[in-house]
Order: structure tokens, then sequence, then C-alpha cells
């Protein structure tokens, strides 16, 4: 038990002192990156500073399996080459048993990283996408709630809010919608109600609407009007609402769940963010995968030679399954695969021929 603690400690060092290697590269690059993109002079380094690191966890977040698998090959390398794993294997205890500390401990910091990280990523995420929208000077046209979908447009000098309770699954087709009008200093000016309305390149084509004028001083049912088809101009296009959805990561995975929910009762596919969702509950292995990986060609004593090529030979089996893995969860947001099995096989397979490799190679 003692040695399990003492591997579980070391691991937990080395991670540390790679991860925050990283996190000082990573912001520097990034600075550097929105440096290039945006005029210093105009936004000031202090606010690329911040624009740097809010973007910074989001990046982070995507490579801590490779820090992972870093960490386990510098560990065993530095166990190699102090001969602790000489003493350890002369003790009688088996490759595998040697595993179980630094697995349960990337096991449980993959649980952390899920449970805690993931929503302050989010959070950050959301800022990042808010500040960037606002430097671009787009901003977000679509919301989701329990009572349906929000969207809004400005066409005119006038605002349109517009809520309808479900729609096909890109948003250009609202059901049971109602579109209200208001002028520049925000004075309601008119009110449609339409049993359904198309995005069309002119605007909305509404059918079956009824129209309220409240830009005068008469009574407002007295004046309406209904129509079978009715065209009301719109700037929007299916990419501004498609992308008003922003990233499944900005969204936290204890709120993904509901999230989901709603988007499939508005009539939405979430598809993305259930695969999403997947990756995430899955990610605990993926590090333990990467721990095997790492084990399997650097559970060895130096004096057998080609370190550095066994070295390589991890880092490039670690991102081979890595590749993997992206490629069959973006199989998974097309439907190709169902999103558990895009998800969890690559996992899974890694650590079944890491285990394989390490029962023939060390203890068989």
């Amino acid at each position: 038990m003692i040695l399990h603690f003492y591997f579980a400690r070391k691991y937990l060092t080395i991670f540390s002192m790679i991860l925050a290697g990283f996190t000082v590269f990573i912001w520097l690059v990034d600075l550097l990156e929105h440096i290039r993109r945006y005029d210093a002079s105009d936004l000031g380094f202090l606010r690329l500073s911040y624009l740097a690191a809010l973007h910074l966890p989001e990046v982070l977040y995507q490579v801590l399996t490779l820090v992972v698998l870093l960490s386990t090959v510098t560990m065993f390398i530095t166990l190699a080459r102090t001969s602790e794993l000489v003493v350890t294997r002369a003790t009688g205890r088996s490759a595998l048993r040697s595993l179980i500390s630094p697995a349960a401990t990337a096991f449980v910091l993959g649980c952390l990283v899920v449970a805690l990280a993931n929503p302050l990523v989010s959070v950050s995420s959301k800022a990042y996408e808010r500040e960037i929208n606002r430097q671009a000077g787009n901003e977000r046209v679509l919301s989701v709630s329990k009572e349906g979908l929000w969207l809004r447009q400005g066409v005119d000098d006038r605002q349109t809010a517009i809520r309808a309770t479900r729609t096909n699954l890109d948003g250009t087709v609202l059901y049971d919608t109602v579109f209200y009008g208001f002028d520049r200093d925000g004075t309601p000016v008119y009110r449609i109600n339409a049993a359904e309305a198309a995005l069309t390149a002119k605007g909305w084509a509404l059918k079956n609407a009824k129209i309220w004028d409240l830009d005068n001083d008469e009574i407002p049912e007295a004046t309406a009007e209904t129509a079978e088809s009715y065209l009301l101009p719109s700037d929007l296009t299916p990419e501004q609402i498609r992308d008003s959805f922003g990233t499944p990561s900005s969204i936290s995975i204890w709120a993904l769940p509901a999230f989901i929910r709603q988007l499939e009762a508005a009539g939405f596919s979430a598809r993305n963010h259930i695969v999403w969702f997947q990756a995430e509950l899955a990610r605990p292995l993926s590090f333990v995968a990467m721990v095997f990986i790492g084990a399997v060609f650097t559970l060895r004593h130096t004096r057998m030679g080609r370190t550095g090529l066994m070295v390589l030979l991890a880092v490039l089996s670690g991102f081979l399954v890595y590749f993997i893995a992206n490629l069959t969860q973006l199989m998974g947001q097309n439907g190709q695969l169902p999103a558990a099995l895009a998800v969890w096989s690559p996992s899974i397979a890694a650590i079944c021929l890491a285990i394989a490799a390490l029962l023939h190679f060390e203890d068989g």
C-alpha cells in the first residue's frame, strides 16, 4: 500500500509540473495569436492578455489527454533510471500491479476534471465567445428554454423577437410562432402570430398569419388583419442560427442533459451534444488508456537501450489512439455510428491491447 501511495504521489507531482509547463506555453502562444489577429493599439496588451486567459482553459482542456500520456512516460522513465522499477519487480510485483496506482490516479483525475474543471471551462468558453462576438460585431441570435426557442433579428432600425414552440432540425422552419416588433426606443410596434414561418432568402414566409399594428392610437384588435401568407423581412441566415448554439464545450456537463432535452423538444438535432456528453463521461477511461499505452513502451529498464525510440513510439501510439477517437467521435456526430460505440470503443480497445502487450512482454 505504501508503494501504491508513493507511485500515486510521484505521478501527481509529474502531472502538475507538465500541466504547469503546458499552461504557460499555451497562454503565450494564444497571446501571440490574439496579437496577430487584433490590433494591439485598439484593444491594448492587457485586453489581449485577458482574451488569451479566457481561451486558455478550453485549449488546455483539449490537451489533458496528452498531458496524462507524457506524465506516464516521464514517470516510468524516471523510475527506470533510478532502478526503482528493478527493485519493485524484484519484490515479485508484476507489471500490471505496478500500474494499478498510476491508472487509479489517472481515473480519479479524469473524474475530477469532468466534475469540476468542465463547468469552469464552460464558463470561460461562454465568456470568450461573448467577447469575440462583441469584437466581430456579431451577437447571439438564438436561445432555447422550456417555453420553446427565441430568435432575435434587426431590420431597418427595428428589432424583432421571435418565439416558437418547435422547429425543424436546422431552425429554418418555425411552428406556432409569435413575432414581436420594437422600434429603436424599445416601443412595441407590431405583433404577428403565425402557424408556420419558413426562412427564405427574402425573409420569413408566414402561413395563416394574424397581424396586430401596435403603432397607432386605435385598439389593436379592432385593426388586426389576417393573411394566409405574409412575408416579413429578415437579415438572418441558417448559418447564423446554427452558429448561435456555440460549441457543446460551452455548456457545463451538469446542465448538458437538460439542454439536450430542450433541444430535442424544440425540434433541433442534439446529436453533437449527445456525443460530446458521452465523450466527457468517457474521459476518465481515456486517461487510463493513456497510462497503459505509455507503460507498454517505458515499463522497462534503461539498460535495455533505445529509450528515445520507446518514448517516441509511446507518444506516436497515444496520438494514434487520440486520432482514432476523434475520428469515431466525428462519425458519431454524423450519425454513422451510435454515440456510445463511437466514444467508448477507442479507449476500451486501447486498454485491452495495452494489457495484452504488457502480459506478453513483461509478464509472459
